[in-house]
């Protein structure tokens, strides 16, 4: 059975051919109208490239750096040679990841606007395989670069027996995931920085204090604005997302030899996710809808891909788990299974608390009544309310999984359960990503629709799959989190497991205390706690900075530029790309650094103890508070979308004005920092990991 290995590569291979007949299909089948139309998303797309080619060139000078401070490392003995190459590729696939998929974002959406004149069923199908291609691209990157670095290393260590190949090949292949998390949180927060500056800028100036449309061609700011969809949306989105797939996979293969699962459980894993990938190509095709559809029923278009695919992977990890494992690990199977479950209850979840369509939004909307404040206290309510079921579906899921594992008689069994949860919940990311990628393409869209001036009902079309593209949104960033949480756990664990491998191959004595009660412990518990508040407050005044200059220079054009706001004169829309561009490229490095930084500077003083309680505080507030800010952030806009849709006196009315204060206080917390905190968990364990021999080695106490 372990032949089935094959169908990683296989599954990454085809996932890649499929997304490119995808996007080829979008672009040839697909007029992109007429030259006005071309002209916008020309701009939209000199934008996005000129950020991106910036964002990379600036990303590009810290790999160097710590792939030098890897190789000293390697030659200094705690760090096995390939690791440096594995950072750098790890980087370098995530890059490409988001580089592919912003492309044919802005590459669809004018196509989306243009198919919405046609139908609306058409639109949808534009939009969503434009999504598709982010997600096949996303997860046939991952997996293709997990497999030839699996193949490479098992081959360059064949001379080992099989449990100390495996155990070289996955401590090594675990510095891909510090490379896809290191690229996605510049991704996120750079992106998420981006956007959410220009979006604030627009909305204030535009909307309360112009009283003009939404992607009003007047506005100075629209064009960063339909460029920071892209930046932040999904190129950030898929290396956030890609970087999860990286890590709980790794993380799993790594957990192996300890549960005493050996090559047979390393390799499930990477099986597993081949299998998702064939699973979530098969789910697109049943993605559409009627012509005289509402919310709902675009809705469960999008949803019944979804479960169609995990339906798929459920019936045949059932099979692939038994085969692998033996039916005395069919336990194994209940841990992919609870995990998939969880994805899917947190994703409704996110939903209800998100859509115009339940009561926790529409409550968010009446109390624009009374004003800009009971809007603000409200959202955060309803965001702090949020993370109820979440931690409990959360909860569940890991006492499912250790323990239907086998984790009460063996505990890395248990924890070995955990992991493949994560792995399961994330198997089906090639179509889960697709509806989530979806949603900034129909935004533009509709901006675009907006811009040139097109039929009213291809305005109310795009609407209708933009108000739909905001709850696949925020349910792509609830199971982005949730996902986040079981990964940083299973890394947790292999954190854990690495320090006992490395300890016993050093010969170094160690006793493990974890309890509360150990000051060691109990420091890093309450620095890691802290860490997530840091980075959010850090992101938020970014965003805060960067948003100030573009209010000052819309407000600037609208005041110097004669016949701006009668539509005679053409707005200077590059002067907002480019201060954009440069606050995100200033902007993004502090918070990342704190990621890096902290786990090595507490080891080097409190020793891997106090790194398990970093790992552990910064997990559980870091989860915590990104479902509150990206549901509440959720949550906020379509409010405000619910009023402009009629509800409360409608647009220009003091309710609307109350909404749209609401939704820009939630853009930095649904785009910025909520999205960038479940990176930051994550890229903390894996920074630990990777330095794990340094810090047991040299810790002061």
């Amino acid at each position: 059975m372990e032949s089935l290995l094959i169908l990683a590569p296989i599954g990454a291979i085809v996932a890649l051919l499929f997304a490119i007949y995808l996007a080829f299909s979008i672009i040839k089948k697909n007029d992109e109208g007429s030259p006005d139309v071309v002209e916008i998303a020309e701009a939209i797309r000199e934008g996005a490239r000129a950020y991106l080619k910036r964002q990379y060139k600036g990303v590009a000078i810290f790999f160097i750096v710590i792939f030098v401070i890897l190789l000293i490392m390697s030659f200094m003995g705690y760090l096995a040679k390939p690791v440096p190459f594995a950072f750098i590729t790890g980087g370098i696939f995530s890059g490409l990841a988001g580089f592919f998929g912003m492309t044919i974002a802005t590459n669809s959406s004018a196509r989306t606007a243009m198919a919405a004149r046609d139908s609306l069923n058409k639109g949808l199908r534009v939009a969503f395989s434009a999504g598709a291609v982010m997600g096949l691209v996303v997860v046939g990157l991952g997996l293709l670069n997990l497999s030839i670095w699996y193949f490479a290393l098992n081959a360059a260590y064949a001379d080992l027996p099989d449990l100390e190949r495996i155990q070289n090949v996955t401590s090594i292949m675990l510095t891909l995931g510090m490379g896809a998390s290191s690229m996605a949180l510049f991704a996120r927060v750079g992106g998420g920085i981006f956007t959410k500056a220009a979006d604030v800028g627009a909305d204030l100036v535009g909307k309360v204090e112009a009283n003009i449309p939404e992607d009003d061609p007047r506005n100075p700011a629209v064009i960063a604005d339909n460029v920071g969809d892209n930046v932040g949306d999904v190129a950030g989105m898929g290396a956030d997302l890609y970087e999860s797939y990286l890590g709980s996979i790794i993380a799993t293969s790594a957990l192996a030899v300890s549960a005493g699962l050996g090559v047979a459980g390393a390799t499930a894993p990477l099986i597993i996710a081949g299998v998702g990938i064939l699973c979530s190509i098969v789910g697109t095709f049943f993605v559409k809808t009627t012509e005289d559809a509402d919310q709902a029923k675009l809705l469960g278009a999008l949803r019944r891909g979804t479960i169609t695919s995990s339906v798929l992977v459920a019936i045949l990890a059932f099979f692939l788990v038994r085969g692998l494992l033996g039916v005395e690990n069919i336990g194994v199977y209940w841990a992919v299974l609870s995990g998939l479950v969880a994805g899917i209850i947190i994703g409704n979840v996110t939903e209800y608390y998100t859509s115009d369509q339940y009561k926790p939004t529409r409550n968010i909307a009446a109390s624009s009544a009374t004003g800009p404040a009971t809007v603000i206290i409200s959202g955060i309510a309803v965001g702090m309310s949020s993370t109820v079921v979440p931690v409990v579906v959360v909860a569940a899921s890991i006492l499912i999984s250790f323990f239907l594992a086998g984790g009460s008689q063996n505990f890395n069994m248990g924890l070995y359960g955990i992991a493949i949860s994560a792995v399961g919940m994330l198997s089906t990311l090639g179509i889960t990503l697709a509806t989530d990628a979806y949603g900034p393409v129909a935004d533009n869209a509709g901006g675009i629709a907006e811009m040139t001036h097109q039929p009213s009902f291809v305005r109310d079309r795009t609407d209708a799959l933009d108000a739909l593209g905001n709850t696949t949104a925020a349910t792509g960033k609830g199971f982005a989190i949730g996902s986040a949480a079981l990964t940083a756990l299973a890394l947790i664990a292999s954190f854990i497991d690495q320090v006992n491998l490395i300890a016993v191959r050093e010969n170094i004595p160690l006793e493990w205390d974890l309890s509360l009660i150990n000051p060691k412990v109990l420091v890093g518990l309450f620095i890691g706690a802290m860490l997530p508040f840091l980075f959010s407050a850090m992101t938020m005044e970014a965003v805060g900075r960067a948003a100030q200059k573009i209010v000052m220079e819309v407000r600037r054009q609208f005041k110097e530029i004669a016949g701006l706001m009668e539509g005679t004169a053409k707005p200077d829309y590059a002067s907002c790309v480019d201060i954009c561009t440069k606050a995100a490229q200033k902007e993004m490095l502090p918070p990342a650094l704190i990621a890096i930084i902290s786990p090595i500077v507490v080891g080097l003083i409190v020793g891997v103890e106090g790194v398990a309680g970093l790992l552990g505080g910064a997990t559980a507030s870091g989860f915590l508070l990104a479902i509150m800010m990206s549901n509440a952030g959720g949550a906020w806009d379509n409010a405000k979308k619910y009023i402009e849709g009629g509800a409360y006196n409608g647009k220009g009315s003091d309710n609307h004005k109350a909404a749209v204060t609401g939704d820009t206080v939630g853009d930095p917390f649904k785009d910025t920092s909520g999205p960038s905190v479940n990176i930051l968990i994550k890229l903390i364990s894996m920074v630990a990991i990777v330095f794990a021999a340094l810090i047991l080695q040299n810790s002061l106490l």
